[in-house]
């Protein structure tokens, strides 16, 4: 009889189901969108640190629908996951997916975009307003400090993209003979970045700038820039540092992207989510490295 309960025991711990694959840490991850190339990116670093922790990674689709993120949060809290990675599509009209994590006790960690909600356990970011001060006085030294310039910024409702946006704004305060002329916030598509720079284009054919909020958008821009023959003569800025950014800085057609490695990116903020579950604390905000790459540095980055 001892010998049978032995048995079921060990046949318990290595079927599915068994004790040990309940010991399983599973950690939840919501992105806004599945097919952008710093999301991709960013969910790579994510997977790869996670199997190197021995966790296992459940991911929710929500391609930029609030919605969407918010029962996709919901569901990995009903799955019990143990913690959740999130980078919302706005930073308040997310805040019901925070309230489910923290009614479910789970800690939601955001990487990239933050959020208002008081129940985002923490934030691994990126020092925005620096970041947008960087870009700023770039532009501003490369124009010469003055002419015009387009703003082709991210999201409305990402504090993200508006803390870059007022860093760079900072900047050309310093910067009199620099003018904002052309000002959207929209999505971060490479379609979005090319009408909305021919649009700027038209109403300002003498731009000396456009600073486009990611690369998808610069890289939209760029091509506006390159119809009208101007490549060269308007300085195009992107941002995330994804490879065909760093490519379009070698060719000339991209003036500078901030390198930010979102792969690193994701890796530490497993490692920050693995650092709560162990109970070791954090600042409330979580730092990564930047770098502006531009025809200086440029070679440096790409790969040999």
């Amino acid at each position: 009889m001892k010998k049978l309960l032995a048995i079921l025991a060990l046949v318990a711990c290595v079927l599915p189901g068994g004790p040990a694959l309940a010991q399983k840490t599973l950690i939840g991850v919501s992105l806004p969108q599945d097919d952008n190339p710093f999301y991709i990116a960013l969910l790579r670093g994510i997977r790869a640190r996670a199997a190197e922790l021995g966790f296992e990674v459940i991911t929710v689709s929500s391609q930029e629908d609030k919605a969407k993120q918010i029962n996709g949060v919901q569901d990995l809290v009903a799955r019990g996951v143990k913690g959740i990675l999130i980078s919302p599509i706005d930073a308040t009209g997310v805040n019901a997916a925070y309230d489910a994590a923290a009614s479910g006790r789970v800690p939601i960690i955001s990487v990239a975009r933050g959020s208002t909600s008081p129940n985002q356990t923490l934030h691994v970011a990126m020092d925005e307003k620096q970041i947008g001060r960087d870009i700023g006085n770039w532009i501003a030294q490369h124009v010469g400090g003055k002419g015009k310039v387009a703003l082709l910024a991210g999201p409305a409702g990402s504090p993200t993209f508006k803390n870059v946006l007022d860093g760079i704004k900072e900047s050309f305060g310093k910067a009199p003979g620099v003018q904002v002329v052309f000002e959207q916030f929209g999505a971060l598509t490479r379609e979005r970045g090319l009408k909305q720079a021919e649009d700027a284009l038209v109403a300002n054919p003498d731009l000396a700038a456009i600073y486009g909020a990611n690369d998808d958008i610069g890289l939209g821009a760029s091509q506006a820039v390159a119809a009208a023959g101007k490549k060269g003569k308007i300085f195009v800025t992107g941002m995330n540092g994804i490879p065909p950014a760093l490519r379009a800085v070698k060719d000339g057609s991209l003036g500078v992207t901030v390198e930010l490695n979102p792969v690193t990116w994701g890796r530490l903020g497993v490692d920050v989510l693995a650092d709560y579950l162990k109970g070791k604390k954090h600042e409330q905000q979580v730092y990564i490295k930047h770098l502006l790459v531009d025809s200086k540095n440029i070679d440096t980055k790409l790969p040999k």
